[in-house]
């Protein structure tokens, strides 16, 4: 298996960003489409603007409808024809940026991402999850290239509630144990490669800056300010998460959460808050050293991630037999792990974590 190393072609973040997207991108086109959320169009669209002011390119804003689905990649594609854009921006969250990717794939145009909140890895990563009208799940698309350029404007993100500053550090959390765990296995990565010296150490860089400057990062996020730790979360979860998972890989951590969407009651809880959880489910199938899986639960309890099923929103011991059936079913990397993973073990290490997790906050 070759190994290979992708990315986006550039990464800008900052303060103010959004001021310079013009000049960062006008490389990609005389006309841009900014697919927006609802929040994203208030945060970001009289900036984007200023950016453009007194220059010859066109800019379109469409609000989508929510959901990175088959009817609305439809309904830009053909915005795109009718108004003959050059470049297909996303302005939001990960359903806005799943949508624009697929926008910009299926009309053969470059894709400029400016995500609006940090709550997952999805700016940087050359895939997306597309679901049907009604909301179901439909597919995956793994692109060829990863996204043309990816601005992060450090002010937007310090103003966005820091629930989801929180939720990507969860997602960027299982970046180095992942990867590791495929590395181990030698099992590909998201890009069916193997992996590369330069990919684990961006997926350690991820884990070592998260344990530096993520209680402190969001300290900052939950008072609206900017300071040097938030301008390292905001990366970690961002480019070292996305750049580290593609080229790393996914083992449990990520098989949990999708074991857990199986639970009703886990609707509402966050991607990033699960993976934190199955990351500590991976450590304990691994047998990890007692201190590194204290340390990554000390960090969880730090930032406000979950370290209990209660805190996932699972009171039910036994439902969690489900999600444990489901993180295991054909084709999830659960099965990147050395010597492979049954439904009852995923069970028996979710369980364990959860009797520890209790342990530690009734202690602490």
């Amino acid at each position: 298996m070759l190994k290979l190393m992708r990315s986006p072609l550039k990464y800008v973040q900052g303060q103010g960003a959004l001021l310079h997207v013009y000049e960062e991108t006008k490389n990609l086109g005389k006309s841009f489409l900014f697919i927006c959320s609802n929040s994203g169009y208030k945060s970001c669209h009289e900036k984007l603007l200023k950016s453009f002011e007194g220059t010859e390119a066109k800019i379109y804003f469409e609000i989508f409808g929510g959901i990175s689905s088959i009817g609305e990649v439809e309904k830009m594609r053909a915005i795109v024809k009718e108004k003959g854009i050059d470049c297909v921006a996303a302005v939001g969250g990960g359903s806005a940026i799943d949508t624009a990717k697929a926008t910009a794939h299926y009309e053969n145009l470059p894709v400029l991402i400016i995500p609006t909140v940090v709550a997952t890895d999805a700016p940087c990563t050359g895939l997306s999850v597309i679901y049907h009208n009604d909301g179901s799940f439909s597919n995956y698309i793994f692109y060829p290239k990863n996204p043309d350029a990816v601005i992060v404007d450090s002010d937007i993100i310090a103003n966005a509630p820091a629930k989801f500053l929180v939720a990507g550090m969860g997602d960027a959390l299982g970046t180095y144990f992942e990867a590791r765990a495929c590395e181990k296995a030698k099992a590909p990565s998201l890009e069916n490669g193997g992996i590369t010296k330069s990919a684990m150490a961006l997926c350690r860089l991820c884990y070592d800056t998260l344990l530096e400057d993520g209680y402190k990062a969001l300290k900052a996020c939950e008072n609206k300010v900017v300071t040097p730790a938030l301008e390292s979360i905001i990366e970690a979860n961002t480019y070292l998460s996305g750049v580290g998972a593609d080229n790393g890989g996914l083992a449990v951590s990520h098989s949990v959460y999708n074991g857990f969407t199986a639970l009703p009651e886990c609707e509402s809880t966050m991607h990033g808050s699960v993976v934190a959880f199955g990351t500590l489910a991976q450590l304990i199938l691994e047998n990890a050293p007692e201190e590194e899986f204290y340390e990554v639960m000390e960090f969880c309890a730090s930032v406000g991630l979950p370290v209990t099923l209660k805190e996932l929103g699972v009171t039910d011991k036994e439902r969690v037999h489900i999600a444990a059936e489901n993180a295991c079913a054909e084709g999830e990397s659960i099965h990147n792990m050395i010597g492979d993973v049954t439904p009852e073990q995923l069970y028996n290490a979710l369980i364990v974590a959860d009797a520890l997790g209790q342990e530690y906050l009734n202690l602490n």
